[in-house]
């Protein structure tokens, strides 16, 4: 039988192939816009509370059986000292822009505030913060089973990465951001590996096959270099081995049985793989229940969540090149890293998930104390200002404010 193709019909097939390229590439367009102004003074903020509106994403689904840390409001340190000098809070987070700080003292909520738009039932971009909820799951998905042991390889689980900068390196060198690979993590520059990375984002490319162009600068496991992309490898990790995407196995594993209080947000690329490395997005109260999870060794409300040697492994630095100091001449940091967990200098039991333009969960175990700080910091790449250790001493300040 043959078929008759009239002048008709072939011009509007054509007509329809034209408009759908033309909106695949206004979408991409959009989107590689939106990636280029993301930081801009007048849309950061709306930017890091809507990422979800022109980015592929995800969705956690809140709790069915929500649980809710209790409310026990009290006063908060009105100024903390930063090199010699007092700064006032309420000005110190009207400069970074900060739109959101909860302080949670011995289980209950002892302060939450929303500033600039942002509110309770939204949620925000968490960017690096994202990396702490990653080493979670690895945690649980080793005790499990899928994962046999953190000195295997890479290239064990994701074979499409031999001949890139990961193979053969062991999973431990990459969860504790010592992979040896060359990248770029400035997002000051415009041309830097982190924004490359951006634009294969907006363009809809497939995270994985990035991951694949990286080469090796150093041998794994001697030096200490904070690579973003060591994370989303080790996303990769995770789906080859348990056969779940990321956001079912966060949903199954963390979100259900912590009772979460909201929906979040995971962005993806077209292809469905989610930003392991920090495309996460949940309430002010879900990341400070993660924290209040983790300092108390992954225990939440008497269930063990995520094992507690993996917590105790996860903040520990266990080499040379992990430990904090300004004077380490084998870390790029002068604060030290654990498995995808930040050790602060100076500090005694403290443990942090930093994400950037001043995104922190702050866990100050001995005092069982949990800090969550949302920002839309479009001053961040402004390093006069110090902003990581004037965080770090208003979190202390506001530790010892509620010391026992």
């Amino acid at each position: 039988m043959q078929l008759k193709v009239t002048k008709k019909a072939l011009g509007l097939s054509l007509l329809f192939i034209l408009l759908a390229l033309v909106a695949f590439n206004m979408k991409s367009m959009y989107r590689l816009y939106k990636v280029v102004t993301l930081y801009d003074e007048d849309k950061i903020v709306a930017n890091f509370i809507g990422m979800h509106k022109f980015f592929e994403f995800t969705t956690l689904k809140a709790s069915s059986t929500p649980t809710f840390l209790p409310e026990s409001p009290a006063d908060m340190p009105l100024t903390f000292e930063f090199n010699g000098k007092d700064i006032k809070l309420n000005d110190f987070m009207e400069q970074n822009s900060t739109t959101g700080l909860l302080v949670v003292k011995d289980g209950k909520i002892v302060h939450e505030q929303y500033r600039l738009g942002f509110e309770k039932n939204m949620q925000h971009i968490s960017w690096s913060m994202g990396k702490s909820f990653i080493s979670a799951l690895f945690g649980i998905a080793l005790d499990e089973g899928h994962i046999k042991s953190i000195e295997q390889t890479v290239t064990d689980y994701v074979p499409e990465l031999k001949g890139s900068g990961y193979d053969g390196v062991r999973i431990k060198d990459v969860l504790q951001m010592s992979s040896g690979v060359k990248f770029n993590e400035d997002y000051g520059d415009f041309h830097s590996d982190i924004n490359r990375f951006g634009r294969t984002i907006a363009l809809g490319n497939s995270l994985d096959d990035f991951a694949a162009t990286l080469t090796r600068e150093r041998e794994p496991g001697t030096y200490h270099h904070y690579v973003s992309i060591d994370t989303q490898v080790l996303g990769m990790i995770l789906t080859r081995a348990t056969g779940a995407s990321l956001t079912q196995y966060l949903q199954e594993k963390i979100w259900d049985p912590m009772g979460m209080e909201y929906d979040a947000y995971w962005l993806s690329d077209d292809l469905g793989m989610e930003l392991a490395l920090g495309g996460l997005n949940v309430s002010l109260r879900d990341y400070a229940k993660f924290g209040v999870m983790f300092g108390q060794k992954g225990v939440w409300q008497g269930k063990q969540i995520v094992p507690r040697e993996w917590v105790e492994a996860s903040t520990t630095a266990d080499a040379p090149h992990l430990q904090p100091g300004a004077d380490n001449p084998l870390s790029s940091s002068t604060h030290g890293y654990g498995f995808q967990w930040w050790l602060p200098v100076g500090r005694d039991d403290e443990f942090n998930a930093q994400g950037i333009y001043n995104q922190f969960i702050f866990i100050d175990p001995d005092q069982n104390l949990v800090i969550a700080n949302t920002s839309a910091n479009h001053l961040y790449n402004d390093k006069s200002h110090q902003w990581n250790g004037k965080h770090m001493a208003m979190f202390r300040a506001i530790s010892a404010n509620f010391a026992d």
